[in-house]
């Protein structure tokens, strides 16, 4: 299936490592160009890399999502070398799972606030796509934690803030052609990620986590790019405003 995402020009914040990183390949395999950031330079370098041996045109910075003018100094500056943004993925979150103050701010400031600072960096150029083109895209990464509760983590709310401002972001800039949707994932498993790391250091948690999920594993990082390109792309041109869970069925939640 053709995505038509040829010659579209996309910016994906924390594009170096899991769900990030796979979005940024997906979208060059479709023939994207790509920019990515996140704080590690040398693994920005070697995404940037990977990226450009796969054919696609492609440019990374080191920049700390947190700091709002930062993020959208590198936003404009990219739209300025590549001549534009069709597509912007928010992927960055702090994954702060306490309940105190501090986890709190950390997963405000980057989540919710990266979110933010990136759109409105990037809405002139989002807008001028879809005059364009008659389509753009945002997509945010939100987690099913954003439904579910079993205590009062941080984490959950605040991904739960990110699908409610889609919502309106969706309806608000819908007559300008830019169409904003979130992936909601469950449990997913990489080296290096944080299952990964409760697998050697809780086992039996990782276990527990495995037990819960009808489907007896956890999604790759792939699986969640192939949702998020998706809805990014025209095949996907009259989908906005939704949240798409891609859990396997570990959630009982009823989407009406």
């Amino acid at each position: 299936m053709d995505l038509g995402l040829s010659g579209k020009t996309a910016v994906v914040l924390g594009g170096t490592r899991g769900i990030g990183r796979a979005i940024a390949g997906t979208l060059a395999g479709e023939g994207a160009a790509v920019a990515i950031c996140a704080r590690n330079m040398d693994q920005v370098a070697s995404t940037v890399t990977e990226l450009q041996s796969q054919g696609a045109r492609a440019a990374g910075a080191s920049v700390d999502i947190a700091d709002g003018a930062a993020l959208k100094s590198w936003i404009t500056r990219i739209a300025t070398e590549f001549g534009g943004i069709d597509l912007l993925f928010s992927n960055a979150g702090a994954m702060a799972q306490g309940d105190d103050p501090t986890s709190w701010e950390q997963n405000f400031r980057l989540d919710v606030l990266g979110a933010v600072n990136a759109f409105e960096a990037a809405r002139p150029f989002l807008e001028a796509s879809g005059a364009k083109h008659g389509d753009a895209a945002f997509v945010i990464i939100s987690s099913i934690s954003a439904a579910q509760a079993d205590n009062a983590s941080s984490y959950g709310p605040i991904k739960a803030a990110l699908v409610h401002m889609a919502k309106g972001l969706a309806r608000q800039h819908a007559g300008k052609k830019i169409r904003v949707n979130v992936v909601s994932p469950g449990t997913v498993y990489f080296k290096g990620g944080i299952w990964n790391m409760v697998e050697q250091n809780a086992p039996k948690r990782y276990q527990d986590a495995l037990a819960r999920n009808p489907t007896g594993r956890m999604a790759t990082p792939q699986e969640i790019a192939n949702a998020a390109v998706f809805l990014a792309s025209p095949a996907s041109s009259f989908t906005t405003g939704s949240n798409l869970v891609v859990d396997g069925g570990i959630s009982n939640r009823v989407n009406f």
